[in-house]
């Protein structure tokens, strides 16, 4: 009998991509089909966009959707219970309440002319497990993985390579846990955080949300600088950082340790909760097309500086922390392999 394939799609607000395992696990080449997600065309038109994808995605392949053996569906949170999204900053308002599970699973049902296996996960948790899988590399070992960007994605996987989903898809997200402020020599009020919260979440602290007010922090105090000076709009000058650091500026270098020892305190935390063996740190701040690898190690330096202070004994012999590596591929190939994990 011919080997089935597990289809992972990836859905964001803007884009969806689709990639593929086989059935031992392995990737079914490393290119990727991307297609605009058409949110404004509504559920209907969304759902005929990743069935679209997918049609594109086997006849590359030359395959059929008989040689299809489950789907995997990675969209992100929050979500009102399995596979029901709640109302998301970056979907339209009509889509809180869609249950996405049912609904696909009727259109691919229709489209393949059979029932085809369907799971639905958080995309971090899904970019977790294809993550954790190559971070393992055959070894025993859980994983960590925090991939800071507009927001902080979170996942953890166990030993087996299963997501900690949670009851409604909300499992670790650790990213809206408060920030040990008094360990970072913050005097001013918390951040604010997209989710409401005012106990200063690591999100506004490591991420692009909360760089706009680690900037003018620190600009208050340095009215001679460049930035200070600058007429710019205020995201041109946040987005100016990175690149900024990346040539030694002293005010973009000492914003990107800063959010790495947050980082590195929030590792601290989660590793005497879930005593992961091995951290994955992923994100933009990690992608090397974006960054040198001085920039990176830096970070991940000053991560693990922070973090094993406060970790037992055994665990600062065996704690890896280490960059993530299939950038935008993860989220795919995670829902792929939890698809193909489920057929089993």
């Amino acid at each position: 009998m011919k080997d089935k394939i597990y289809i992972g799609t990836d859905s964001g607000a803007t884009t969806t991509k689709i990639a593929a395992v086989r059935s031992d696990g392995e990737p079914l080449g490393e290119e990727v089909v991307q297609r605009p997600t058409e949110s404004a065309a509504g559920r209907t038109g969304v759902i005929a966009g990743w069935i679209g994808a997918m049609d594109d995605y086997l006849a590359s392949h030359d395959l059929g959707w008989p040689d299809v053996g489950g789907i995997g569906l990675s969209i992100p949170g929050p979500y009102l219970g399995y596979g029901i999204m709640d109302r998301s900053a970056n979907f339209p308002a009509e889509f809180a309440g869609w249950n996405v599970h049912q609904e696909f699973s009727r259109a691919l049902a229709t489209r393949a002319d059979c029932a085809l296996p369907l799971v639905v996960g958080n995309d971090g948790n899904f970019g977790g497990v294809a993550e954790a899988k190559l971070a393992r590399a055959g070894r025993k070992a859980s994983v960590l993985m925090l991939m800071p960007g507009s927001g902080l994605g979170c996942a953890y996987v166990d030993a087996d390579g299963r997501p900690l989903d949670g009851d409604t898809l909300a499992g670790l997200e650790s990213g809206h846990l408060p920030a040990p402020l008094h360990l970072l020599g913050w005097t001013g009020k918390p951040l604010p955080c997209g989710c409401g919260r005012d106990w200063g979440c690591v999100e506004a602290y490591t991420t692009i949300s909360g760089l706009r007010h680690l900037l003018e922090d620190r600009l208050a105090s340095l009215p001679d600088h460049e930035l200070a000076k600058s007429d710019a709009p205020i995201k041109e000058k946040v987005l100016s950082l990175r690149d900024r650091a990346q040539h030694g500026d002293a005010l973009a270098v000492s914003i990107f340790d800063f959010q790495a020892r947050v980082m590195g305190l929030h590792v601290a935390t989660l590793t005497m909760t879930l005593d992961a063996g091995i951290v994955i740190i992923g994100g933009g701040l990690m992608d090397p097309h974006a960054t040198t690898a001085d920039f990176r190690q830096r970070y991940l330096r000053v991560v693990r500086q922070a973090a094993y202070p406060y970790l037992w004994p055994a665990q600062k012999e065996r704690l890896e922390i280490v960059p993530a590596r299939l950038g935008d591929l993860s989220q795919a190939i995670g829902a792929a392999l939890v698809a193909q994990a489920a057929a089993k």
